[in-house]
C-alpha cells in the first residue's frame, strides 16, 4: 500500500513585481498553512519523502508544513518538475519515487493536483483551493504501477473557518 499527501501551495500575493516562480504567500496563505498544517498534525501522518516545488509559495507553504508537522529536514527536498500545471510532471515525479516510499507529501500548483486527484482518487473535487490536502490511498508495491486510488481525507481552509 502507498499513500499520498497532496497539497496545494497557500494562497499567494500579486502585490509584488516578481516572477510567477518567485511570488511569496499573502497573510491569508500564510494563516492558512499554520491553520491545516496545525489540523493535520492531529493526523500523526507518517512521512518517508517529502517533496515540493521549488516555487517560492510552494516552497514558503512547505516549510510551514515541515515545522508544524516535525517532519525531519532530511527526507524534504525540492523538485523544480513540480512547478507544474498540466500535471503531466507531476504524474511523473510520482512515478519515478523509489518504492521503498510507502507515504509521500507533495506540494504543488493547479491545475496539475486537481487533475491528478480527479484522475487518482475516487471522489471529484470541482477545484482544489489554495493549501488545500488531498490525502489518497493505493493498492499498489511500487509507484511506478501507479492506478486509481482511495481518496481517504480532504481538508480544505474553507472547511475550518
Amino acid at each position: 500500500m502507498k499513500k499520498i499527501v497532496i497539497v496545494r501551495h497557500a494562497k499567494s500575493s500579486w502585490e509584488h513585481n516578481v516572477s510567477d516562480h518567485e511570488r511569496p504567500l499573502n497573510k491569508r496563505g500564510l494563516d492558512d498553512a499554520n491553520l491545516i498544517s496545525k489540523v493535520l498534525k492531529g493526523d500523526d501522518i507518517a512521512l518517508d519523502l517529502v517533496l515540493s516545488s521549488d516555487a517560492n509559495r510552494a516552497l514558503t507553504t512547505a516549510k510551514i508544513f515541515l515545522k508544524n508537522l516535525n517532519i525531519k529536514e532530511h527526507i524534504f527536498h525540492l523538485n523544480h518538475d513540480l512547478y507544474d500545471f498540466s500535471g503531466n510532471d507531476f504524474i511523473r515525479v510520482v512515478k519515478n519515487c523509489d518504492s521503498k516510499v510507502n507515504n509521500l507529501m507533495l506540494f504543488g500548483h493547479n491545475h496539475a493536483i486537481t487533475a491528478f486527484v480527479n484522475s487518482y482518487g475516487d471522489i471529484f473535487i470541482d477545484n482544489v483551493p489554495t493549501c488545500g490536502v488531498v490525502i489518497i490511498e493505493f493498492d499498489i508495491s511500487s509507484w511506478k504501477d501507479l492506478k486509481k486510488g482511495k481518496t481517504l481525507k480532504t481538508t480544505f481552509p474553507r472547511n475550518l473557518k
